[in-house]
């Protein structure tokens, strides 16, 4: 039973939903629209984890490179860092190793927001 969920905004959610999918591959597990068509709600999948998010304002300000909002466990990073890279999105940090064990990178999505992505699963 999962019980943290991510919960973002975009100005845009309908285009942040095709980039999460096509860039880190996240597959859609439901979306709700409003009667203006505008994304109230969607719940994306990673595996068996959840990020929910809808339309909003983009943050106030552009995060800052080490602001990360969420942190993904995948297995291949490198291959992983090739599909966003190759999807558009800004690589703020190419893979790495970390002293932790861990191997690691760093990317920011349209509306500014960091995403982690590494092999590190507490």
């Amino acid at each position: 039973m999962r019980s943290i969920y991510p919960v973002l905004r975009y100005p845009d959610a309908s285009a942040a939903i095709e980039f999460l999918r096509s860039a880190f591959g996240f597959t859609v597990h439901e979306v709700h629209a409003g009667p203006d068509g505008e994304v109230r709600h969607a719940q994306l999948g990673y595996g068996d984890d959840l990020v929910m998010l809808g339309t909003g304002p983009a943050p106030a300000t552009r995060p800052a490179d080490d602001d990360y909002r969420v942190y993904v466990a995948v297995d291949d990073v490198d291959g992983h860092h090739e599909r966003a890279r190759s999807a558009g999105a800004e690589i703020v940090r190419p893979p790495f190793d970390t002293d932790y064990g861990s191997r690691d990178y760093v990317a920011r999505d349209p509306a500014g927001l960091i995403w982690s992505f590494g092999t590190y699963r507490p």
